[in-house]
């Protein structure tokens, strides 16, 4: 889910100049709804802009994942990150990246599938709109799916409501995902350092002019 828009705040430009994409493992593929587009303030573009496998698409529906992916894949391969009616609170399992089974409960030995992942789909979008997303592509289905439990609520704090929660910004979303299923930190501490960079601009005191 993505950020939403903030009265009175423009779209940042995130200082990607210094260093340059992080190549991370595992491919990150980002459905974006299309009203989400025109969000004033999105943090899906962050994502694109500072992993070297990433790719964001707009649209409602597609007939397979190697329609919006680009090429042809395996879907056994990969995951979707996608919460729905789950309530990862509720369950005993408090692992903050969870593997469901087809009867929605957290399956037990989970690594052998999350090691083995090329890559994960992200739903981008209001609640609304994921959930749109959700049932417009069947093929969705296909995929392993992960739901997270993390252990705070979302860092953007009062800047945005989440509907729940377990919801966090596409942008955190996607860090905290690749935290667990990537042998190093490169690649979520960079999405975390391009979230604060967000927060940082979109906090009320950025967003004063400068005394004279």
């Amino acid at each position: 889910m993505a950020l939403g828009a903030i009265p009175g705040v423009a779209v940042l430009a995130l200082d990607h100049e210094a260093a340059p994409p992080i190549d991370n493992e595992i491919f990150v593929l980002i459905l974006q709804h299309p009203h989400e587009k025109r969000e004033p303030l999105a943090t899906a573009p962050a994502i694109v802009a500072t992993l070297r496998h990433a790719k964001l698409v707009t649209g409602l529906s597609w007939p397979n994942l190697a329609r919006p992916l680009g090429h042809d894949t395996d879907p056994r391969r990969w995951a979707v990150l996608y919460l729905g009616s789950a309530r990862p609170r509720t369950f005993a399992d408090r692992r903050e990246l969870l593997l469901l089974g087809r009867d929605g409960q957290p399956v037990a030995d989970a690594e052998p599938v999350l090691r083995n992942l090329d890559g994960i789909v992200l739903l981008d979008g209001t609640w609304s709109q994921a959930k749109t997303l959700w049932w417009r592509n069947p093929w969705l289905l296909k995929l392993h799916r992960l739901v997270l439990n993390p252990p705070r609520p979302a860092r953007f704090g009062r800047l945005r409501r989440e509907p729940r929660r377990e919801a966090l910004s596409t942008l955190e979303a996607a860090a905290s995902a690749l935290r667990y299923l990537e042998a190093g930190p490169q690649a979520a501490d960079a999405l975390v350092a391009a979230l604060g960079q967000m927060i940082a601009a979109a906090s009320p005191a950025s967003a004063q002019p400068a005394d004279a």
